[in-house]
């Protein structure tokens, strides 16, 4: 049973980007943010790390071995008014009506007047001297747009202008519509990011002194702070029993902690919260009029690499070259590089300790949520991950991997279909 979570965090945020990072090499420390489904899903497992299995359960009872093979959807941003954001997709763009005759008047109001899609260069007639390598993606462009002469008095021109992306964030129900065919229209649909980044610079003295110590002296982390009432949603299947009522949990690095809290959609106190998947499970599949897959959560793309094992990113699968018109995506998502794990070892006494090692984690390059693919035909089921009716944007591979059944747990890759 899927169970939906409130994450609201009692301090700064901090999700350590891929770059090494070490006092005296490398002295900034960026974070990436919104986080990954990975960290949050192991700080709300880390709220009952030892949940009892139905046939181990006894009165008074737990058990030592803690749930394998949970599902997680997530994280999604929920505003203070129990409103669901998601990224926006990147083939939209602002277009503003503008009259020569305002030319001289300060243009003081940015916003857009409407908004258009991202088109492929082989429809825009300005881009058909442009050509491009054969073996590449065409990149997706700005359409025709309006451009109107008035003989006057005065003489006077009206015209449309692309002012660039919207902003960042869109609310639940605008990327409903969005996935049935029609561009938004309401600009309070739109937010910027809901979160302050605050500068942590460290510095060690030179005792007796009052200077910085040269090695290891001065280093700084860069870390988030969401506005007030703003938190994270996520589900997991099946639900936490001993998550029943609110727990605090610690969420990223730097020991940072979060309120973890179930939602009931049918208490008085979620009166104002409404089911949110039920609006998005039907555009996790596609059907015969879906022609775009929105990305809702990083997803992975494979290429051809030298060798047949080599795994080698890029911001669409190889597999699907022929069937893709074109991709609007931004930088990927770099996660991981040198981490620690705490593992279990027995010593003299015949007991079991905790110790922490030095490990090193895959670095990949990580799809950025609000991808949009445009097809020509519907990817085959050779060419996505499903299990078994949600598609994925993960590898296919000949060999067995563990990371990959975690991703898939997870719901890395989570493609939402839709039409134009």
């Amino acid at each position: 049973m899927m169970q939906w979570y409130q994450i609201e965090p009692l301090d700064l945020l901090m999700f350590r980007e891929s770059k090494p990072f070490s006092p005296g090499e490398s002295s900034w420390a960026k974070g990436l943010f919104p986080p990954l489904p990975t960290p949050v899903f192991q700080a709300l497992r880390s709220a009952t790390e030892f949940d009892p299995k139905p046939h181990e359960k006894s009165e008074g009872q737990r058990s030592s071995i803690p749930q394998k093979n949970m599902q997680f959807w997530g994280p999604f941003l929920m505003d203070d008014q129990d409103q669901v954001w998601l990224p926006t997709p990147k083939d939209l763009v602002g277009v503003k009506r503008k009259d020569s005759r305002d030319s001289n008047k300060e243009d003081e109001d940015d916003d857009w007047t409407s908004v258009t899609r991202l088109v492929p260069q082989s429809e825009q007639t300005d881009w058909e001297y442009i050509s491009f390598p054969e073996n590449h993606l065409k990149p997706l462009v700005s359409p025709q747009l309006h451009n109107e002469q008035f003989p006057g008095p005065p003489p006077h021109r009206v015209y449309d202008v692309v002012l660039g992306p919207l902003k960042p964030w869109m609310k639940l129900t605008a990327l409903v519509e969005y996935l049935k065919g029609e561009l938004p229209t309401n600009p309070k649909d739109f937010i910027d990011d809901p979160w302050g980044v605050q500068i942590l610079p460290h510095i060690k003295m030179e005792p007796g002194t009052r200077q910085v110590s040269d090695r290891e002296g001065y280093f700084t982390e860069v870390a988030i702070r969401l506005k007030p009432g703003w938190k994270f949603v996520a589900a997991l299947n099946p639900k936490i029993s001993k998550i029943d009522s609110t727990v605090v949990v610690r969420l990223g690095g730097e020991g940072h902690r979060a309120l973890v809290s179930p939602i009931n959609f049918d208490s008085s106190d979620a009166k104002n919260m409404e089911p949110f998947w039920p609006k998005i499970e039907p555009f996790t599949t596609p059907n015969a009029d879906s022609s775009i897959a929105y990305l809702l959560t990083p997803g992975l793309a494979r290429t051809e690499g030298e060798k047949p094992h080599q795994l080698v990113y890029s911001a669409y699968p190889e597999v699907w070259k022929d069937i893709l018109i074109g991709c609007a995506t931004s930088r990927p998502l770099l996660w991981g590089g040198i981490s620690s794990i705490q593992r279990s070892q027995l010593d003299a006494i015949k007991e079991t300790e905790k110790t922490w090692e030095f490990s090193l984690l895959p670095q990949r390059a990580f799809v950025p949520p609000g991808t949009v693919y445009l097809f020509n035909k519907l990817p085959s089921a050779d060419s996505l991950n499903k299990r078994p009716s949600n598609y994925r944007l993960l590898p296919q591979l000949e060999s067995h991997q563990n990371w990959l059944d975690t991703f898939i747990n997870l719901n890395y890759g989570l493609l939402l279909w839709g039409k134009r």
